[in-house]
């Protein structure tokens, strides 16, 4: 890279957004356009059924960031041993992570929440052992083949970022980890890892957001998310506009938030050299 070519991506204090380059006429201009269609939402539209439903909006909500932290931290851990033994595993390894990946990314996640709520969990009732277990209580609900769906999905697709992430960390750190006396765990823990996540966080950001999205076809086995909530409010008040203007500005709200938050991490890591 050339010196030119990284004073350019440089980012310096004169390239951030301020009041005076941000608030320029076309701006302007689609910031009371917007506006006034919020407030032509809000009067023209019918909003009374909202503090009947806001309790059960509130725990749906809450249920589907459940699901999304849930399945999004399962999947990343998933996905790290899928990546690094494609990079670095036996070829037996390489080719069930690798079968793994292209099987979960290839089949819709739908299908796949249905093959295991009403396939798999259908078969667990017909063995009494299962039945008279402490595991039954959980696999006779819903949420754990919407948890082990979502978590599987997320980790095939993050564990081929994960595989190009390992890839692209420059063997000269590896080595050089190598030659000041680092074991194989400590150099994986202390320069691999980090390196790779911190190249994969971009990717990692929008895979979240992408999973958030994903959360409301767990509704289709039962769970009561907000997703669910939203349409058990369509079918008892006959409305069809206001509840999924609202839904999608829940939506809206928590992708906004995961973007900031996957902003602020990255700014905190340091990017020279990278």
């Amino acid at each position: 890279m050339t010196d030119e070519t990284t004073h350019a991506l440089a980012l310096v204090p004169e390239d951030l957004p301020t009041p005076e380059n941000f608030l320029r006429p076309h701006r302007i201009v689609m910031l009371l356009l917007l506006a006034g269609l919020v407030v032509a939402i809000a009067v023209f539209m019918r909003w009374d059924w909202l503090p009947r439903y806001l309790p059960w909006l509130g725990s749906g909500t809450l249920v589907s960031l459940a699901m999304l932290f849930s399945t999004a931290i399962l999947g990343f851990l998933l996905a790290v041993p899928l990546g690094l033994v494609q990079v670095t595993g036996p070829w037996f390894l390489k080719v069930l992570a690798r079968l793994f990946c292209t099987v979960i990314r290839g089949t819709p996640l739908l299908l796949q929440l249905w093959l295991l709520y009403y396939g798999l969990g259908s078969l667990f009732p017909q063995f009494p052992w299962i039945r008279h277990s402490f595991l039954w209580p959980y696999l006779r609900e819903a949420w754990p083949y919407g948890v082990a769906a979502l978590t599987l999905s997320f980790a095939a697709y993050e564990g081929e970022v994960m595989r190009g992430a390992f890839a692209g960390v420059p063997q000269g750190e590896l080595e050089a980890a190598r030659a000041y006396g680092m074991g194989r765990w400590t150099m994986f823990r202390r320069i691999w890892l980090p390196r790779a996540v911190h190249r994969a966080l971009p990717t990692l950001n929008g895979e979240t957001v992408l999973q958030l999205k994903s959360t409301p076809l767990v509704a289709t086995i039962t769970v009561v998310d907000v997703y669910a909530v939203i349409s058990k409010v369509r079918q008892e008040t006959y409305l069809t506009y206001e509840p999924l203007l609202l839904l999608a500005l829940i939506y809206m709200c928590l992708t906004g938030i995961l973007v900031v938050a996957f902003r602020y991490f990255e700014n905190r890591i340091p990017t020279r050299g990278a």
